[in-house]
């Protein structure tokens, strides 16, 4: 099988967790161990969250004020290429030495009159107190909201369009590569109006982010992936989240699951993206923990979301696990 996963912020830097790169790798080398059976098995793309590394990035990029700090398509590429570069290494580590590897930087069109960039919703960066992010968000103008217990910045999240590096990424996979791709949703890229010189339009970056989970399941749509794994630090998509009556979604069809409410900047575009990927191409996609994938793709674990499935089925143990 061609099988799409995308590897949550949270499942490569646990949350509240420092964000240095010895705990970056360490994360990362425990991602390497769930993925390389799958690798062994099956042809494998891997998309990533970045919105950790972004934020940082970004914070001590506005430390330095002899120059501005870079917008967030460079970040974007930034931090493609250093996430990419420790999947590459830990996933090397454990595959036959043969098994090519490749990281590559994607740009992703986004639409300039979406209406995301009005709202944003997209968490980056660490989590703050709120008296801290009030101090930040009025000195550097930056957006915060809540994230559970703490506060985060917020930017805008604008839907994915266009994957332009699809022709590249599908030469690799013709080679048995393990492609690394469209991290942290891409780099967010879009055309500016008119067109220049020779009828071309020119593509400039976007001062944005784009969710990975819609980013990666566009990417599964368009390569004909089996199965899209969208991968996290819960076991499981819950109804009633964090209550004594919180309950695990075994599996669902798209329509069903699609009817119910989960919150924009966390479960919510997993959700979307599931959906969207089972009830546009009839395969199956899944939701859960990292430590679980080989379960999930037999459909032990997590949740599984399949056109061929008829309402909401609930697990029978309830519970979840980080």
């Amino acid at each position: 099988m061609l099988i799409v996963t995308a590897l949550g912020g949270n499942a490569l830097l646990r949350r509240g967790q420092a964000l240095t790169a010895e705990n970056q790798r360490e994360n990362v080398a425990i991602a390497a161990r769930s993925l390389a059976p799958i690798a062994m098995e099956h042809r494998l793309v891997v998309g990533h969250g970045n919105g950790p590394q972004v934020g940082l990035l970004a914070l001590q990029g506005a430390a330095y004020g002899k120059v501005e700090t870079y917008p967030f398509d460079v970040l974007g590429a930034q931090t493609e290429g250093m996430i990419g570069y420790m999947i590459e290494q830990e996933l090397g580590n454990l595959l036959p030495l043969e098994r090519p590897l490749a990281t590559l930087l994607t740009m992703v069109e986004v639409d300039p009159d979406d209406p995301a960039f009005g709202n944003p919703t997209k968490f980056v960066g660490p989590i703050y107190p709120k008296e801290e992010a009030d101090r930040l968000g009025a000195e550097k103008g930056w957006v915060f909201k809540a994230d559970g217990d703490s506060w985060r910045r917020v930017v805008a999240s604008p839907v994915p369009r266009r994957i332009f590096e699809l022709r590249p990424i599908r030469w690799l996979l013709d080679q048995n590569t393990v492609v690394i791709a469209a991290g942290g949703g891409g780099i967010p890229t879009m055309y500016e109006a008119g067109e220049q010189p020779g009828g071309r339009r020119r593509l400039v970056g976007v001062e944005c982010v784009i969710d990975k989970d819609l980013a990666t399941e566009l990417l599964a749509r368009e390569l004909g992936a089996d199965l899209l794994a969208i991968l996290t630090d819960v076991d499981a998509v819950y109804v009633d989240w964090g209550t004594p009556n919180q309950r695990a979604i075994r599996s669902a069809s798209p329509e069903a699951l699609a009817a119910l409410s989960f919150p924009a900047g966390s479960m919510g575009p997993k959700v979307e993206a599931a959906c969207r990927f089972a009830k546009a191409t009839g395969k199956r996609a899944c939701i859960g923990a990292l430590k679980d994938l080989a379960d999930i793709i037999a459909g032990r674990a997590g949740t599984t979301v399949s056109a061929e499935e008829n309402g909401i089925r609930y697990a029978e143990v309830q519970g979840a696990t980080s």
